[in-house]
């Protein structure tokens, strides 16, 4: 092993040999910053910096991954300055950047009589797929209120429009500027938006390609949809990033004092901001005034989410939602991206064994990354490792899927 204390040592003597400022006009500082720079550095690459954990019972998939997914073998470095979970999920709105994108927006209409907004990036410029029918096409769901304007859903269109494929974010009810039309918006639980958009999707291009990726609650919403459809789905495959798996343990991690601080709080606000502009719409149906009284995330879901979606608890509710619940049940390869310091979905709680049990699952765990965050770079504008993750695993079921799909 390194004698990382000698090291440091003797690039300490050199320096001060070398520069005569400091602490005080003395070397002395130069040292401890020296000092201090190496044992950080030390630090780092022992503790910080790791390969991912690739779990998957299938060894095809595993060799699927490892030669055309490399990324998700890969050590992951996070940027060295805010590695920590809390700190990557607070800087990545804000600090990554939000590639151009230009939308065709098209509502749907629903059974029930709502609609459901759709933004498409259809690449009619794509040089490798040329023909509009064939184009492979990526269904996107962003997190809990996220839309297409996303910073992580622009990446990936960005990404995708790098390989010539076309994609389609799928807005839930009432928070892309659209109106609700009745008084009903989403859960993580009902998938019938979900099957509407799908079916739609594929009805439009049949021939095309075509898979989905969920961030989030977009991702509990595709999972649990998976797990119920099996292999009765037009998706060839599916990219989860940063799902929650047991609401129950994700809901009181956000409890704890610190984290309804910094997420639970905001996020509800979010929520009650999104179904505010509905307020005469969704009276007909609750006392608006107690749900705006909400000061977290299970305080709203018990007066308003659980029921509209007629759940007869909060409880109940959450035992649906959650994907652990549902994972043995997924019918097609679904590659999944958590982190384990993920306040949001506590590294406890993510189904390790369950996975384990079907051949169609992979999971990549990092140690860090946080919540949709996983910066890497020192100063990490552009492309994070789950953007990483993302282009290779679609590019990698769309140009090499068959040597997957005969699992």
């Amino acid at each position: 092993a390194m004698d990382w204390q000698g090291l440091t040592r003797e690039l300490s003597l050199y320096l001060e040999s070398q520069v005569r400022v400091g602490f005080f006009g003395s070397g002395v500082g130069l040292s401890l910053v020296l000092g201090f720079g190496v044992a950080y550095a030390c630090y780092y690459l022992n503790s910080i910096a790791k390969k991912p954990q690739l779990v998957a019972s299938n060894d095809r998939f595993c060799r699927f991954l490892e030669e055309y997914c490399p990324v998700v073998t890969e050590t992951y470095y996070p940027t060295i300055w805010c590695w920590e979970g809390r700190v990557q999920t607070l800087l990545r709105p804000f600090i990554t950047s939000r590639p151009q994108v230009q939308y065709r927006n098209e509502l749907i209409k629903t059974a029930d009589g709502g609609q459901i907004s759709l933004d498409w990036f259809d690449n009619n410029d794509s040089s490798y797929y040329p023909d509009a029918s064939t184009r492979p096409t990526v269904l996107l769901l962003p997190g809990l209120t996220g839309t297409s304007k996303e910073s992580y859903i622009l990446h990936m269109i960005h990404q995708s429009e790098t390989l010539g494929y076309r994609c389609v974010v799928f807005n839930n009810r009432g928070i892309a500027g659209e109106e609700l039309l009745t008084p009903r918006t989403y859960c993580a639980a009902n998938t019938e938006d979900l099957e509407t958009v799908i079916h739609h999707v594929h009805s439009l291009h049949p021939s095309a390609p075509f898979m989905a990726a969920g961030v989030s609650m977009g991702g509990m919403l595709l999972l649990n949809y998976l797990g119920k459809t099996g292999r009765d789905t037009p998706l060839m495959a599916a990219a989860i990033f940063s799902a929650g798996w047991n609401v129950f343990e994700s809901i009181e991690s956000l409890e704890k004092p610190l984290n309804w601080l910094l997420f639970n709080y905001y996020l509800t606000t979010c929520l009650q901001s999104s179904i505010s502009r509905h307020r005469q719409m969704l009276e007909k149906l609750f006392d608006m005034d107690l749900v705006m009284k909400a000061r977290t995330i299970r305080e709203f879901d018990k007066q308003f989410t659980s029921v509209m979606f007629g759940y007869r608890s909060i409880d109940d509710y959450y035992e649906d939602a959650s994907p652990c619940r549902k994972l043995k049940s997924v019918g097609i390869p679904v590659l999944c991206l958590n982190s384990v310091d993920d306040v949001f979905s506590p590294g406890h709680a993510i189904p390790v064994e369950t996975a384990k049990q079907n051949a169609n699952v992979a999971l990549v765990l990092t140690s860090c990354g946080g919540h949709i965050g996983f910066l890497e770079g020192i100063w990490p504008r552009k492309c994070t490792y789950m953007d990483r993750v993302f282009k290779q695993f679609v590019q990698a079921v769309f140009e090499h899927g068959n040597k997957i799909f005969s699992m």
